[in-house]
């Protein structure tokens, strides 16, 4: 995108103000999908692999990952298209909102960086973590922000400074990990090792490990804040399996869909959406105290990676190119 036209995107974006609001959900039938395809955002011609998704809420902008292309797309919800692209990056996969300071965190796998970018996604200086930098999340107060990199560690960033000012080490590299519903302990995947370790958010001391026992490939999580529940989605077998929090219990396994790598909580409709490479979302909701299978909802092949919003009730789905379609962002609704 042409400079100039970048700049009167961002400002035309800035002095709109938010416009990040859920409508009012259509009449729904007892026949209708708890997910139904709202709109295709096409992102251009984008190749390859597309990773992890992140929102900018008060301008109603979703940044994604373009692993393949070595890119993040900028997309405006509200007028559903691509108004920026950040380029020369190095296989993008994690992506972070820091909405108190206004900066865009980006992890990069293939040199291992974390790239920042302020509002108007000028970039405003880089971390450097020395390999495979994945995952990205921020604690519930802003205060810290968590990258997993390398063959086992939590890097933690102080935004204030946009500096890494310590690790939490881990016995293998991390896959996603998620703050407790206290955001005092660190679930993370560690599937090397076959494992989920349970750390001490500011110490990194380990408080729990919880064994796959006999399950691997445990790449996609949650934390079921109100279950006190960690839900994990391993991929051999295919099963999603819930953890009480404080006991370590398993309390939930399910059989789900094939290459899950994302797993998301829908508290208000007590649902789960699971997103697989295999070309479906599974959708669980609880029926007489026990999660069942609503619905397995087709999607595209590969199309693996997503993000739920709650505040609008959508989930986002990024679908990368083939033969036939363009790399496109689908926007799935959660009806009743």
């Amino acid at each position: 995108m042409h400079r100039l036209t970048r700049t009167a995107a961002v400002m035309a974006l800035l002095l709109a103000g938010p416009s990040f609001a859920a409508d009012p959900p259509p009449e729904a039938s007892p026949n209708t999908p708890p997910l139904t395809l709202e709109a295709k955002i096409p992102l251009g011609a984008v190749k390859g692999r597309i990773d992890h998704m992140a929102l900018d809420p008060d301008r109603g902008l979703l940044f994604v990952a373009e692993l393949g292309n070595d890119s993040v797309s900028v997309v405006d919800l509200a007028m559903r298209k691509v108004v920026d692209r950040l380029g020369k990056l190095s296989e993008p996969q994690g992506v972070a909102w820091h909405a108190a300071s206004r900066t865009l965190y980006v992890a990069n796998a293939g040199d291992g960086s974390v790239r920042l970018f302020q509002a108007d996604f000028a970039p405003i200086g880089r971390i450097e973590l020395g390999s495979d930098a994945d995952n990205i999340r921020i604690d519930s107060g802003g205060n810290r922000i968590m990258v997993g990199y390398g063959k086992g560690a939590l890097a933690v960033i102080d935004p204030a400074t946009r500096r890494k000012i310590g690790e939490l080490p881990l016995p293998g590299h991390p896959e996603s990990f998620q703050f407790d519903e206290t955001g005092g302990r660190i679930f993370a995947n560690v599937p090397d090792a076959g494992l989920i370790a349970g750390l001490d958010a500011t110490t990194g001391k380990n408080l729990t490990l919880f064994e796959a026992a006999g399950a691997s490939a445990n790449f996609a999580m949650a934390v079921d804040a109100n279950a006190h529940r960690v839900l994990v989605s391993f991929r051999s077998p295919a099963r999603l399996v819930g953890f009480d929090t404080a006991t370590g219990k398993r309390e939930l396994s399910l059989e789900t869909c094939r290459d899950a790598d994302d797993v998301f909580v829908d508290a208000k409709r007590h649902r789960l959406y699971v997103s697989c490479g295999e070309g479906v979302i599974d959708v669980f909701g609880l029926n007489d105290g026990d999660y069942v299978r609503l619905a397995r909802i087709p999607t595209a092949s590969g199309a693996r990676t997503s993000l739920f919003v709650p505040a609008n009730d959508r989930l986002y789905l990024a679908v990368r190119a083939t033969e036939s379609e363009p790399a496109a962002i689908w926007v799935l609704r959660a009806q009743r």
